[in-house]
Parts: structure tokens; C-alpha cells; sequence
């Protein structure tokens, strides 16, 4: 049996047993072969908008003996699906603003009808993706996050519930945090950083936000040496997030020092 990396094999992880799934940008199609192979899923869908990419996912279905139950699509995001075709749609390893603009064109076109969870992982930008989670009324179940090859990636397991409102305002009630922060900041620090993963902390997030912290403070230090008024007031901005983000980790690290 295929065997996958950690991230893929979170993302596999999460997919309900027994559910018809769809890999979006599926690359070479190793998530759902998986899928199939491992009994977890009937049938799968890879699909690809690239030439290449979608024959290689062609190639490792038929490699694998799966072309009965992969098809293999190629077209764009979830134009390659049928209204009803898919209980579960995957999508891995590209921004989450382009992640969100995928789901978007999917809501739009009705595609999304009758998925009943989506499991993402967006290499950069998870903020867009919890964000168009809450305006399409998704709730987010859980989240991992982890490094692999020098890189740390998130992953988001969202599903359709019925008291999805009172979910979610529990869910981004960020009071936990103990900052002296008005709703609307606490909530968008949870979107920016993880409801879930602020709730249990692992040493991969500390890490993650050190860097991010580093990166903006070198942006800072740039922007200091420009004698723009706009310069100014960016620098102004981010100084401002790097204080918060830094008073969430402090926060986390008084509550939980293990985790750190």
C-alpha cells in the first residue's frame, strides 16, 4: 500500500470511512489512491487542472489497479465535479486565498451541495480559509498542525452541522486567552492563528509564529529606512500585530509551559 507523508497522511486521517471523496489539485493522485487502497473511501475523483500533473495522477491510479474507482479529471478546482458527486472534498498545498477563491467558484456554481466535510491544507494564508469557512457557515471540527521537511503546515477538518452558528461563536470566543483584547480582535486572532490550535498548543506553533515574528520584524526594518508616510503607517501596523502575536504566545506559554 501507498505509503504517504505525515501531512497527507493527517489529511487522510480526517476523511470519514466510507465517504465519496475528491482531491482537488491532486498532483500525482497519492491522497486518494491511499484512500482507496486503505478501505477508508468507495471511490475517488483526483482532479487537476494541468496537463502533466493529471497524467501523472492517471498513471498512478491505473499503476495502482484503482481505474475503476479514481476518476481522474482535469478542469478547474471543483468544476471537475457533478452536483452530489462527493461526500468529502480534499484540498492540499496551495495558498489560502486561492484555496477560498476555489471554494467560492464551488459555492457559487453549487458544487459544494451535498459535501458534508472538507479537509484543508493551505501552505500559507489559513486565515482567508477560516474566514470563508464562518461566511459559508462551516464549522471547523478540528485542526493539526505539523512540520515536515523543514516546513510547518496546517490542517483543517470542517463539517456541516446543524447549530453551526452557536458552534462557531463558541468556537471563536477567544476569552481563553486572557488578553485585553475587545471580541472583534480576540476573534480575529483565532482566525489568524487557529481556534484549535490555540486550545492545545504544540511546540510546532511556537515555532511557526517565532518566524513569523522574525519576518515581520525584518519587513519593520526595511520600512524604517523608507522616508514614506505610507512606510510609516505600515510599519505602524505591523509593529502593532507583532505585540499581539507575541502576547498570545506569552499568554500560552503561562497557561500551558509544557507545550512550549
Amino acid at each position: 500500500m501507498l505509503k504517504l507523508s505525515n501531512r497527507l497522511q493527517l489529511i487522510a486521517d480526517y476523511v470519514t470511512e466510507g465517504s465519496r471523496v475528491a482531491d482537488i489539485g491532486s498532483d500525482h493522485a497519492m491522497l486518494p489512491v491511499y484512500l482507496l487502497q486503505s478501505g477508508k473511501c468507495p471511490s475517488a475523483i483526483a482532479g487537476e487542472l494541468n496537463r502533466g500533473p493529471f497524467e501523472a495522477a492517471r498513471k498512478q491510479g491505473a499503476d495502482a489497479g484503482l481505474s475503476d474507482r479514481l476518476t481522474v479529471r482535469q478542469g478547474d478546482g471543483l468544476n471537475v465535479l457533478n452536483n452530489g458527486e462527493a461526500d468529502t472534498v480534499t484540498i492540499a498545498g496551495m495558498g489560502g486565498s486561492l484555496m477560498s477563491e476555489i471554494l467560492e467558484a464551488g459555492q457559487a456554481t453549487r458544487k459544494l451541495e451535498g459535501v458534508q466535510e472538507l479537509v484543508l491544507q493551505p501552505n500559507v494564508g489559513e486565515e482567508f480559509v477560516r474566514a470563508w469557512l464562518l461566511k459559508h457557515d462551516w464549522y471547523l471540527a478540528d485542526e493539526s498542525i505539523v512540520e515536515e521537511d523543514g516546513k510547518i503546515y496546517e490542517i483543517m477538518h470542517a463539517i456541516r452541522v446543524s447549530d453551526v452558528q452557536e458552534r462557531n461563536e463558541e468556537l471563536y470566543n477567544g476569552k481563553f486567552l486572557k488578553l485585553s483584547l475587545q471580541p472583534d480582535g480576540l476573534r480575529k486572532i483565532l482566525q489568524q492563528m487557529g481556534p484549535h490550535l490555540l486550545r492545545a498548543p504544540k511546540p510546532a506553533l511556537f515555532k511557526k509564529w517565532r518566524h513569523e515574528l522574525n519576518k515581520l520584524a525584518r519587513i519593520c526594518g526595511q520600512l524604517s529606512e523608507s522616508e514614506l508616510a505610507e512606510s510609516a503607517v505600515k510599519r505602524e501596523q505591523m509593529l502593532a500585530e507583532m505585540k499581539v502575536i507575541e502576547e498570545v504566545l506569552q499568554c500560552l506559554l503561562m497557561d500551558k509551559p509544557s507545550s512550549s
